[in-house]
């Protein structure tokens, strides 16, 4: 589907974008792929990496701007939508700034994909949207329910939307593994509370997800991935087997187990080899033979959270995992 195409991914210097761009390039050979964000320097960096590469294109722009995006979007058939207001104290401190990008930002977008006839587009979602307790994760589920409802919207336009959720993405910028290593030499790694569980998926299972969700989509589903569980406590461990914990309590919006599909959602929840796809309540979407396809009704009280999940992922396999991706961990 992807091949020969052109594609344009929002947001596109940050954590996924690194790993989405040359994996797409490599496997589909899209003829154009055009990187969407705003900070110039990021796009500077990321230029040097492809060279004279003339499939890559760099475009600066805010998804809070209807205008560029309309001009970013000329001759564009698919969209990856990864740009968001991400970090939950920074959204909790400054709410406004996270409501114009994740909420009025998504609005624009499918406002602009629609009249520039783009085909497909899938959102980057996040646990934080299922059940949310923070602002970061409200704005999210709101963008979820503006891209599903997009599908009815474009009326007489065959645009398409989706969205796909992941939970802790292993070595991104500001995530758990790259702090405990930045701090693992003082020997006490701050825990903020020993209970804490978290889902593991790496950006190339990212990746892959958004790709699936292309060939797969009908219209307005949510793809969730099986991915494995660990403990806070066994992350810490693996990255300073000898160094002592130290309890600090949860930060303000910060959840003890992260959850991608609520008891809510179960209602319109199907089960898959390799994922879960929450289907749209609205028109009747969630019996379509069509978008079930093959899928398994879960129970009426299923929940997918990293607690209860049946895949964990252990300190050895974690350990092979950083070794083989120690170089790049913390810096995309």
């Amino acid at each position: 589907m992807l091949t020969n195409s052109s594609i344009l991914i929002t947001g596109g210097t940050g954590s996924f974008g690194h790993t989405f761009i040359p994996l797409t390039l490599a496997k589909y050979n899209p003829r154009r792929l055009v990187i969407y964000s705003r900070d110039e320097m990021k796009q500077w960096e990321m230029a040097k990496i492809y060279g004279n590469d003339k499939r890559v294109r760099f475009f600066i722009g805010d998804v809070r701007d209807q205008r560029r995006l309309h001009r970013a979007l000329d001759g564009i058939e698919y969209v990856v939508h990864a740009a968001a207001t991400k970090i939950v104290p920074t959204a909790e401190y400054n709410p406004f700034e996270c409501v114009k990008t994740n909420v009025n930002g998504a609005m624009n977008l499918i406002d602009a994909c629609i009249d520039s006839k783009v085909k497909r587009v899938v959102a980057l979602s996040t646990d934080k949207a299922s059940s949310p307790i923070n602002l970061y994760g409200a704005t999210k589920l709101v963008s979820d329910k503006l891209f599903i409802a997009g599908n009815s919207y474009a009326g007489g336009q065959n645009t398409r939307f989706a969205a796909v959720r992941y939970g802790n993405v292993m070595g991104s910028r500001g995530s758990v593994i790259p702090f405990f290593q930045s701090i693992a030499e003082q020997q006490v790694l701050p825990i903020t509370d020993d209970r804490m569980t978290r889902f593991m998926i790496t950006l190339e299972q990212g990746v892959d997800m958004v790709w699936h969700a292309f060939d797969n989509m009908i219209g307005g589903e949510i793809y969730v991935k099986k991915i494995p569980s660990m403990t806070i406590t066994d992350i810490a461990k693996t990255i300073a087997p000898n160094a002592r914990h130290e309890i600090i309590g949860i930060r303000p919006g910060e959840k003890i187990h992260e959850q991608m599909i609520s008891p809510d959602d179960a209602l319109y929840t199907y089960e898959y080899d390799s994922y879960f796809k929450i289907l749209p309540a609205i028109h009747s979407w969630d019996c379509d033979p069509e978008r079930i396809n093959n899928g398994k009704k879960v129970s009426a009280d299923f929940s997918y959270r990293s607690d209860n999940n049946s895949e964990w992922m252990s300190i050895e396999t974690l350990q092979h995992w950083i070794k083989k991706n120690y170089e790049k961990i913390g810096k995309i």
